[in-house]
């Protein structure tokens, strides 16, 4: 694999990335899942009434599928537009990348790290779905959140039963 700069999303860059690439490929994280454990008090929420957005929550044995999009000559800027995206709890890492046939590379992307002031990790899935189903914010709904995420996994054949379960509780709830 090359040395390109990729970009791994597993949440709304997925369904929305919002930025200019050259590139865009299935990719893995190992030792990571997809969870709604973050407040949004800046997209999907507001200081008073936070929403609940994604991120990667360690689990030992556990792959998060999403797309790697590889930058191109504008990779500072796109770097510094994500750096104001993902804020409220979030901090660039770097991590390992799996694509298909074995392939591997370095991806950065953007985690809410346990602990951060926004981290809400021990709510139910029930809570998670109340809050989702209600909250809303300068971005949208955190339930458009959602179900664009949901929509977007099953477009590209990516099974995540998590997030289907939270937005049949969510539909439930509506």
């Amino acid at each position: 694999m090359d040395e390109a700069l990729w970009v791994f999303g597993y949440g709304s860059l997925i369904w929305r990335p919002a930025f200019q690439y050259v590139e865009k490929r299935l990719a893995t994280v190992d030792g990571y899942e997809r969870r709604f454990c973050q407040a949004s008090h800046d997209h999907r929420g507001t200081p008073e009434a936070p929403g609940r957005v994604v991120t990667l929550a360690p689990n030992t044995g556990s792959l998060c599928a999403g797309l790697a999009y590889k930058l191109g000559d504008d990779a500072d800027a796109v770097l510094e537009y994500l750096e104001v995206r993902e804020q409220d709890g979030y901090t660039r890492v770097s991590v390992p990348l799996m694509f298909d046939h074995d392939e591997k590379g370095v991806g950065i992307t953007w985690i809410a790290a346990e602990g951060n002031p926004s981290w809400r990790a021990n709510e139910s899935l029930e809570q998670v779905a109340r809050l989702i189903a209600t909250r809303s914010g300068p971005s949208g709904t955190n339930r458009e959140y959602l179900f664009e995420l949901e929509r977007a996994l099953v477009s590209i054949h990516i099974v995540d039963p998590y997030v289907a379960r939270l937005a049949k509780k969510v539909r439930d709830l509506l």
